[in-house]
């Protein structure tokens, strides 16, 4: 039984109930878990922990490839299982325990998390928990919909909990490209010149010896809650297919434009699908994550391959997806994230990454994880790795939230997650503003002229006319710069007077 997916016959006696494998996870470790982005995520295992610590308490340290499903950050939360997470999360019970300050929250960049272990900066696991799809003949583990940290996790741990999904059909086999880096000193390039190249393994290596527990499940990933594209995200997309239309005219691109990086999420997922109705073909792409409009635009023969470090896509694409793999296959690969996110290749490759804000100044620094200025929203996901590192960085968001009670253009944003320095291009509803070679004052005129919803652009340019004659190379109203948040958080919204 189960010897088409465990195929170390000596394997077989180490199967468990996901219980028993729980109670090898003790109060204060650290514990690397599968999944990224709802998608791959062990699942069976991280249940029973919840349950286990609400009867035997115990507190770990939890890493991840980034957010899981299945509600499991919820129920490790609620079970009062997390004292540590890293190094993103989109759960909203656990966002609450981190702005409470009840769970520690390192947001960090996705490439970075695995680096700093290997170079012993951060505790490594001392166990891991990884989904796999089966289990080779050597005992190497063939991971699911998504790579994330599952392979520096299994190096770095001392023992291995491997869950075998039945939920997850065998044609995913062959899709991963597993590669590691060497640590440094003395690392040589990724030899990585291509997106399409394939430079690893198809199964996650490891010793037999360290793999503790294999625990059966058949739960499958949750699906994206992507919503469909609306009025403002076409209006998103037009403005960014009109830019890169101007590109090609001007010689600086070509119809295929170079490789593509979407943040997560439904408004970089509508503006990828946005290109569904351009003359561009041919396209590639290299992201963390593959959405849904990954695969509409390989369905649409725009498209010619992917790379990514996960799948996650709707109940219905799903299906069409991992029903017909095959169809896929030679289009896609998953790697592990500290290759799909590094800052060498994105460079290499030429990345046109469009990432989202939940807020960008009218400097162009750019907010993607704190409300307010201090309460996590998420986290930076791979969107720092990509925006420095890229051809083109390109933030996107709609002008305003909460029925207009909140301006995603502001004075000063209340928190920096990507400066400035990092950002090329800002996109809302309203227009597109390409800050390419401009001076502070002139990046200021662009968004405001371009990007402001006109219930905010008088208060705008009021700001800013008033700043400029203070002086300055970028010129600010300290005492007002953060006004318009105050006044959100005091009264409701950002143009409400006391």
């Amino acid at each position: 039984m189960y010897s088409d997916r465990i195929r170390l016959p000596a394997l077989l006696e180490k199967i468990m109930s996901a219980d028993e494998a729980a109670a090898l996870i003790q109060d204060g470790m650290t514990v690397g878990m599968s999944g990224f982005t709802r998608a791959g995520e062990a699942k069976a295992v991280p249940l029973a922990l919840a349950k286990l610590a609400t009867t035997s308490p115990r507190k770990i340290s939890l890493v991840t490839g980034a957010s899981l499903g299945n509600d499991l950050d919820k129920k490790l939360t609620e079970a009062g299982a997390l004292a540590r997470r890293m190094p993103f999360q989109v759960d909203n019970t656990l966002r609450k325990a981190i702005n409470e300050g009840k769970v520690m929250f390192v947001d960090q960049h996705l490439s970075e998390t695995v680096e700093q272990m290997r170079s012993k900066q951060i505790k490594a696991p001392d166990i891991a928990v990884i989904e796999a799809v089966a289990i080779t003949e050597e005992g190497h583990i063939v991971p699911t919909t998504s790579v994330g940290n599952s392979a520096s996790f299994v190096a770095e741990a001392k023992q291995v909990i491997v869950e075998i999904n039945l939920a997850h059909n065998l044609n995913l086999e062959g899709l991963h490209d597993i590669y590691v880096p060497v640590a440094r000193p003395g690392r040589g390039p990724v030899p990585l010149i291509n997106v399409d190249d394939r430079i690893g393994t198809k199964a996650i290596p490891v010793d037999p010896a360290k793999i503790a527990a294999v625990v059966i499940c058949d739960t499958p990933d949750s699906p994206s809650t992507v919503t469909p594209p609306d009025d403002e995200t076409q209006a998103i997309a037009d403005h960014l297919i009109a830019f890169l239309e101007r590109e090609v005219a001007a010689g600086r691109l070509t119809k295929s434009l170079l490789p593509l990086q979407a943040g997560i999420g439904s408004i970089a997922n509508a503006v990828m699908c946005g290109l569904l109705k351009s003359d561009f073909s041919g396209l590639t792409m290299y992201s963390e994550v593959l959405q849904d409009s990954t695969f509409e635009l390989i369905d649409a023969g725009k498209m010619d391959f992917a790379s990514g470090c996960s799948m996650t896509l709707s109940e219905e694409w799903g299906k069409r997806v991992f029903g017909n793999m095959e169809k896929y296959k030679d289009k896609l690969v998953l790697r592990p994230q500290e290759i799909s996110n590094l800052p060498e290749i994105a460079r290499r490759l030429g990345i046109i990454g469009v990432n989202t804000a939940l807020e960008f100044d009218i400097y162009g620094n750019v907010n993607s994880t704190h409300v307010g200025g201090t309460k996590m929203m998420n986290g930076i996901g791979g969107s720092g790795d990509f925006a420095r590192n890229a051809h083109t960085s390109i933030f996107v968001t709609k002008s305003i939230a909460k029925g207009g009670a909140i301006s995603s253009v502001v004075p000063m944003v209340g928190h920096v997650d990507h400066c400035e320095h990092d950002v090329d291009v800002v996109v809302t509803e309203q227009g597109l503003a390409d800050l390419r070679g401009l001076a502070p004052r002139e990046r200021a005129r662009a968004i405001i002229d371009n990007c402001v919803h006109p219930d905010y652009r008088a208060a705008l340019n009021d700001y800013f006319e008033r700043a400029c004659a203070k002086g300055g190379q970028t010129p600010h109203i300290l005492r007002e710069a953060l006004e318009w948040h105050i006044n959100l958080e005091e009264r409701g919204s950002m143009l409400a007077k006391g």
